[in-house]
């Protein structure tokens, strides 16, 4: 439902969960995920000094993914010793995190062995989507991904200290609509964000080095994760795929995409990386764009630009003339993607939008144009599609986001 306007009160708010704060403070090194260059998924060898929380995140990582297993089938599945993995199930058991399920059933002989798993239902994640151009939506999200609860607060153009303020509204009523402890908060901002959760840029915010992540944080006592919309979406794409090289491109109210090599979130130098709605798409111009240039990806792709052209069709000719604007915008997104799929040789592209638009005409053509534009012996296993995560894919995204940057689990 969405929020009566108004200041939010900026009294302190009683901490949610001190367990989360806690392994906060015991989190993965370097657990900002669109920082310095950091696997989502612990594996592989660390420094001393960094093993007992790397041990901790691959044991998660591995119960996680795999299911319920014994301390046995946990060590061989690591390579870890038994007594290592005895220590950090026992820790883990007491932060809550697993539980012991009971002994196996099976026909083995000896003593029948003790499955362990996450427990699953011991937190709640609260994910926001900012990315909307009339509301900020929100969620209550389990650990394995799964959508609780929902609210949302109508922007009714709101920038600046209003609409940080709005945020803060979201937060709190998402709070109050579960008694479960709070791992973390995720949001999905759009525009530029730094690793520490300051939006540099989002003009259609108002907003300018926000310290959004630290605001929030210390308004509701508890982690917080801040990054750009379409790097959180990825996100949830990346967990629900499990390829290590994907790009996602997510339209909307702009155009944006999120970027994953080798396991790792691409940001760049400025934390711009990504930023594919201003690139001019050829030289015959087109569009008038936002930023006062003409051809711009954003104003060929947009979902206001792509609406607006669709809502004076009519007459006979409507669906003809539908499918080649639509058909045109696709070409437009394939010029743009061929060069970035075929430096890095991707094999995954993922759209995130409103389907009536990108699914269909649009699609193929930009299907058609990577194709006849990318050199096939090297890119025949490229596959562009839809997301399956439909306008929860940000709020999916930032609950993964708060996985890996408190447990590096994804």
């Amino acid at each position: 439902m969405d929020a009566q306007r108004g200041p939010v009160t900026s009294e302190p708010t009683p901490p949610t969960s001190r367990v989360a704060t806690a392994l906060h403070a015991a989190s993965t090194p370097g657990a900002v995920i669109f920082g310095r260059p950091r696997a989502l998924r612990a594996s592989g060898k660390v420094l001393p000094e960094h093993a007992r929380t790397h041990n901790r995140a691959l044991v998660l990582q591995t119960l996680y993914t795999v299911g319920a297993q014994s301390r046995a089938d946990v060590a061989r599945e690591t390579g870890l010793t038994r007594v290592t993995i005895s220590d950090v199930v026992a820790g883990l058991i007491v932060d809550g995190l697993v539980i012991e399920l009971g002994q196996r059933e099976d026909a083995r002989p000896g003593k029948p062995a003790t499955l362990i798993d996450v427990d699953r239902a011991a937190f709640h994640i609260i994910g926001l989507d900012l990315s909307e151009h009339e509301v900020f939506r929100g969620a209550v999200v389990g650990l394995e991904g799964q959508i609780i609860d929902r609210d949302e607060v109508a922007r009714d153009g709101a920038t600046g200290e209003v609409a940080v303020q709005l945020v803060e509204l979201l937060v709190e009523r998402l709070l109050a609509r579960t008694s479960t402890p709070v791992l973390g908060i995720g949001i999905g901002s759009p525009g530029v964000v730094d690793p520490r959760g300051v939006v540099r840029s989002a003009p259609n915010l108002g907003w300018s080095d926000v310290p959004l992540q630290r605001r929030i944080a210390a308004r509701f006592d508890l982690p917080v994760h801040v990054a750009n919309d379409a790097n959180v979406a990825v996100l949830a794409e990346h967990s629900a795929s499990r390829h290590d090289d994907l790009l996602l491109v997510k339209v909307g109210h702009g155009v944006g995409a999120g970027l994953i090599i080798d396991g790792r979130p691409v940001v760049g130098g400025a934390f711009a990386a990504g930023e594919i709605g201003h690139v001019v798409v050829g030289t015959d111009g087109g569009p008038r764009c936002a930023c006062g240039r003409d051809g711009c990806l954003e104003a060929w792709l947009a979902v206001p630009r792509l609406t607006g052209e669709l809502a004076g069709l009519d007459g006979d000719a409507a669906a003809s003339a539908r499918d080649d604007i639509l058909r045109e915008a696709g070409r437009r997104l394939g010029i743009v993607l061929a060069p970035v799929v075929g430096a890095l040789n991707l094999s995954e592209v993922v759209l995130s939008g409103p389907a009536q638009l990108l699914d269909g005409a649009l699609h193929e053509a930009a299907v058609d144009t990577l194709r006849t534009r990318m050199m096939a012996e090297f890119n025949r296993d490229l596959r562009l599609r839809m997301t399956e995560h439909g306008q929860d894919i940000v709020l999916r995204g930032a609950a993964v986001m708060v996985l890996s940057g408190q447990l590096g689990v994804s």
